[in-house]
């Protein structure tokens, strides 16, 4: 990514805990896109695993299509939110997730939530992330 490419500042209050992960806020400009819930099924609407790692990168790997089918890449991301059914395997598997995250998205962290939900619309489904990108202009 060059210097051109970036669309965003990340916000985070001088004398507050540095945010591991994610970014406390992003200012951007540009054109904007809304990716809806995507899960961790492939195009052809196919869980492939019910691994909860691999519904993870899936999921990543089907917000970071929609972003480029806008143009746009991972780093354009600016706010994710993460609807998880099962909090405490998150917090055990926190290592894959992050190797999971970084194969997709980079080392690049835009402001997230995280919401541990009863069930999704998809029974198979462990995950659903969306996300906001904003592309330069």
């Amino acid at each position: 990514m060059n210097q051109s490419d970036r669309v965003h500042q990340l916000l985070h209050p001088a004398n507050w805990k540095a945010a591991k992960g994610y970014a406390n806020g992003i200012l951007a400009e540009g054109r904007t896109v809304y990716v809806g819930g995507q899960i961790g099924w492939t195009a052809d609407q196919v869980f492939e695993t019910d691994d909860f790692i691999g519904q993870v990168r899936q999921t990543l790997q089907n917000v970071a299509a929609v972003v480029a089918e806008a143009g746009g890449e991972p780093h354009h991301i600016v706010r994710m939110t993460w609807y998880i059914t099962d909090k405490a395997e998150y917090l055990a598997r926190l290592g894959e997730i992050g190797e999971a995250y970084r194969s997709v998205m980079g080392k690049h962290f835009p402001a997230m939530t995280m919401v541990q939900v009863a069930a999704l619309i998809e029974d198979a489904a462990k995950v659903e992330i969306e996300a906001t990108a904003v592309l330069s202009q």
